[in-house]
């Protein structure tokens, strides 16, 4: 994609945005993603890259959205909740992970929910077959006031469960 010097090229979700320079100079990604893009999946939490709400994939990597300037993801992917569904091709729906938060009623209040599914994703894409510890590591520096950690790390594990079938 070529942009007038003026635009940038961001991709996000897969497909191409242009956005004015001065936005992206002036923002974090979270602003981005959520005031110019209209993409309310990641939260605004602590505003510090702490609590893991704002949580996206940077090129498939977990990263944390209100630290990251928006120039930084400059034709770069960037992947929100809304997107995971085309991240797994096999699949029809929701994303084998959100469907295991579904299946085991990972969610109370909700609003980590964001944040511990992109991290669950970033892990499962690395690791497959992670065991609990494993599980709890990846997640530890997100932030659960609802308490749902139990029903969060099952959702995990089913989730592994779930994308080794979908590709079988």
């Amino acid at each position: 994609m070529h942009a007038p010097a003026s635009l940038s090229p961001v991709v996000v979700n897969g497909q191409p945005f242009a956005l004015p320079q001065s936005t992206l100079a002036s923002a974090t990604l979270l602003h981005v993603l959520r005031n110019d893009l209209s993409l309310n999946g990641p939260k605004y939490g602590c505003g510090l890259g702490q609590c893991g709400a704002c949580t996206v994939l940077v090129d498939g990597i977990a990263a944390r959205a209100c630290v990251i300037p928006a120039q930084g993801v400059t034709g770069r992917e960037v992947t929100t909740l809304e997107g995971l569904p085309g991240r797994c091709s096999r699949t029809e729906g929701l994303h084998p992970v959100q469907q295991a938060f579904v299946d085991e009623q990972a969610a109370q209040c909700g609003y980590c929910l964001n944040g511990m599914v992109m991290m669950a994703v970033a892990l499962l894409e690395r690791n497959p077959d992670p065991d609990e510890a494993a599980v709890r590591r990846e997640l530890s520096g997100n932030l659960c006031r609802c308490g749902t950690h139990v029903e969060i790390i099952r959702a995990v594990l089913r989730a592994a469960v779930l994308m080794r079938e979908a590709q079988a």
